[in-house]
């Protein structure tokens, strides 16, 4: 329809006009987005899980602006790529917070960066959500602004011991991880809650990633009497040349441990894709199908509407792209609810949380617990059975 210079001149008198008068706090704050800072490693040697996650930022953005956003107020999200770098992770946040103005953070999404950035997040009283999993990120006395969505190392190790002991039902355990500080600590974590709750620990090690053969540690741990191998680490190469070396032997023995056994990567490592069968890694009951083929019908339902909005799938993880609608919605309901975009309204709404029904899990959060995710709801995975980011139940379950 077209305007005439009369009605932009009388609309532009209108606007002075009001600019003459003080406009009404309440009202200027309701007309402003909802900013979200994301720290995000979009590129560097952790992008991937940042990937996934980005596309349920992206996803649930868009659905809830859609919606006409939350009473009325659009979402912003602003990205910032920390490429995995502490330091860049720092700049990020303080940037965020100081220049930026956001309201809320979610991320990072790996636990170097988080460790530098938690306490920066903590004297700002920035609300934040994360999916790390360094025990130590999550403290409700010293940082009352924490939520994990995600489980923590010690959920893992606990999902990974039960399937050892009660289902597989073996006792005798080698435990393997890298030399990195990451897998020293986890696998001393790890063989002391075997021995605890009366396993036999015939074999540990911490294995150089780099080290081309894993013969040797094979074979102590075979001689040693080992019924399962359970592995902590992050480095696919490390583990295929343990799946290529186990077959090698003619070892029919159970690999159980780290997420990382179902990584994609591996299916280019293995000599052959039978020897990456047996390989049970760490999963989610929201995003595993059981024996016929089936997802839960939430997540099922999730799926369509992905797939429906041109949503990649094939090259991710699903539970990553949950988490990161979830982290949004939950922000966003922290809002809504509160009623404002001040932190300590988000925190207290955040602290309030009991088996809040999320794609990825239900959460439950109380001001002296912000560790969100229930163990019972990790499962082990069949690593070598990814469907659009999901996995087949190991075998023992229900």
């Amino acid at each position: 329809m077209a305007i005439s210079r009369r009605k932009v001149l009388l609309g532009s008198a209108g606007a002075l006009g009001a600019a003459a008068l003080p406009f009404p706090k309440p009202a200027i704050a309701q007309s402003e987005p909802i900013k979200i800072g994301w720290l995000a490693a979009m590129t560097g040697p952790s992008s991937a899980p940042t990937i996934g996650f980005n596309r349920g930022v992206i996803f649930a953005v868009d659905a809830i602006n859609a919606a006409g956003g939350v009473k009325g107020r659009k979402i912003e999200v602003i990205t910032r790529d920390t490429q995995g770098d502490p330091t860049k992770a720092v700049n990020a946040t303080q940037e965020l917070i100081s220049q930026a103005k956001v309201h809320a953070l979610w991320g990072p999404v790996n636990s170097g960066e988080a460790l530098a950035t938690t306490p920066i997040m903590a004297r700002a009283k920035m609300p934040n959500i994360h999916p790390c999993v360094v025990e130590s990120l999550i403290d409700p006395a010293k940082f009352p602004n924490a939520f994990r969505m995600a489980p923590s190392n010690s959920q893992w190790d606990d999902a990974v011991r039960s399937y050892c002991l009660n289902i597989l039902k073996v006792k005798k355990i080698a435990v393997i991880g890298d030399t990195t500080g990451y897998g020293v600590t986890a696998l001393g974590a790890s063989v002391a809650a075997f021995k605890k709750d009366g396993a036999d620990v015939v074999y540990q090690a911490n294995i150089d990633a780099t080290q081309p053969d894993m013969t040797p540690d094979m074979l102590r741990a075979k001689n040693a009497g080992a019924e399962v191998i359970v592995v902590w680490s992050v480095t696919t190469g490390m583990e295929a040349r343990m799946f290529n070396t186990r077959a090698a032997m003619n070892w029919d023995v159970a690999f159980v441990g780290h997420p990382s056994l179902a990584s994609g990567e591996i299916a280019g490592l293995v000599e052959k894709p039978a020897n990456w069968k047996k390989v049970y890694a760490v999963g989610y009951k929201s995003v595993s199908y059981d024996g016929a083929g089936k997802l839960p019908p939430k997540t099922k339902d999730l799926v369509d509407r992905l797939t429906k909005a041109n949503v990649a799938l094939n090259d991710t993880l699903l539970w990553w792209i949950a988490g990161g609608i979830d982290a949004i919605e939950l922000f966003a309901k922290g809002v809504e609810t509160s009623g404002s975009t001040d932190g300590p309204g988000i925190i207290a709404y955040l602290n309030s949380l009991s088996k809040y029904p999320g794609y990825f899990g239900d959460y439950t959060f109380t001001p002296t617990q912000h560790n969100g995710y229930p163990t019972d709801e990790i499962v082990m995975s069949e690593a070598s059975t990814a469907k659009n980011g999901t996995f087949a139940l190991a075998p023992g379950y229900s």
